[in-house]
């Protein structure tokens, strides 16, 4: 990273941080880790306490500008904004696991007669609902006869009675 010029370096009081807005002239576009290591070591602050707004670049530019806010504490930075997706990713944690938890994992078992046995799972019955058929009768689509609509429609016929 070459050519870093402060635009902007302003105090806020109210949430305990400053707000920082420089440029940057870089090859590739810096990740907020890289930036985060950078700024702490302008600013004489823990990578902790810092986060980085955006990184904004111009195509076919090398020069970049980035915002950051600086905070006076990691608290005052998750009690004001939070933990970010980025902040997770750059630090993932395993889950702990207590010591009988993981003895008990890696122990063989003696005899297999001790065991718990589980009960068989009942079979899940399918609750998809049959898809409509259609009938014949109930059509829709006009049908294709050389006599006229009229004659199409037939009438039951009374029979005469005597």
């Amino acid at each position: 990273m070459k050519n870093i010029n402060v635009i902007e370096e302003k105090a806020n009081p109210l949430f305990k941080r400053k707000e920082v807005k420089f440029t940057i002239d870089a090859e590739i576009t810096p990740s907020h880790a890289d930036t985060r290591k950078f700024i702490s070591e302008k600013f004489s602050t823990p990578e902790e306490n810092i986060r980085v707004k955006n990184i904004l670049g111009k195509f076919g530019s090398k020069n970049f500008t980035i915002s950051a806010h600086i905070y006076e504490s990691e608290k005052d930075k998750l009690d004001t904004e939070g933990e970010s997706k980025k902040d997770k990713v750059a630090k993932p944690e395993a889950p702990e696991q207590s010591e009988q938890e993981v003895a008990a994992k890696s122990a063989p078992v003696e005899n297999p007669e001790e065991q718990p046995v589980k009960a068989p799972e009942a079979p899940t019955q399918s609750t998809s609902i049959p898809e409509p058929q259609e009938s014949k009768e109930s059509s829709n689509k006009p049908t294709e006869s050389n006599e006229p609509a009229s004659e199409q429609i037939k009438e039951p016929k009374e029979e005469k009675t005597e």
